[in-house]
């Protein structure tokens, strides 16, 4: 794969206003993808713990750009996503690892797998994504 596109991905992604909030760092690889999101305050809910959206923020992006990466003309979209909360985190980084399971002409199935910053796995996601008709372009943050 072309190592540009993934360079270009993740410029895609920095440039994404809401992650002016999150301040995650992603690496793209063929297949796969490595989100890391510093945890503090700002993200928990009442009871002290990171909320659930920010798991499914980190695992859907980790496994959204592993399927991106194999995708070089069009942006993918994802259309299912389901996770599974093993254990809180309220402090530290949250890294997520995503890989593609399945690649076919019709959709991509990835998988993604989060950790905090003792290496304790935190929570698990699968989704579903498919090729869009929107061309990557600088007017995606593409360039």
């Amino acid at each position: 794969m072309n190592e540009e596109h993934f360079r270009r991905l993740e410029g895609m992604y920095a440039s994404a206003p809401v992650n002016d909030f999150y301040d995650p760092e992603l690496t793209v690889r063929e297949g796969e993808a490595e989100v890391v999101t510093p945890v503090d305050e700002s993200l928990c809910h009442a009871l002290g713990g990171v909320h659930g959206s920010v798991y499914f923020k980190v695992l859907d992006d980790a496994a959204f750009f592993a399927a991106s990466s194999l995708v070089e003309d069009v942006a993918v979209l994802t259309t299912e996503f389901n996770i599974y909360l093993e254990r809180p985190v309220s402090a530290g980084e949250i890294r997520a690892v995503g890989e593609v399971v399945n690649d076919n002409p019709r959709q991509l199935i990835a998988e993604a797998v989060a950790w905090d910053s003792d290496g304790n796995e935190i929570a698990r996601g699968s989704g579903t994504f498919q090729r869009s008709g929107m061309e990557l372009t600088p007017d995606v943050g593409y360039e």
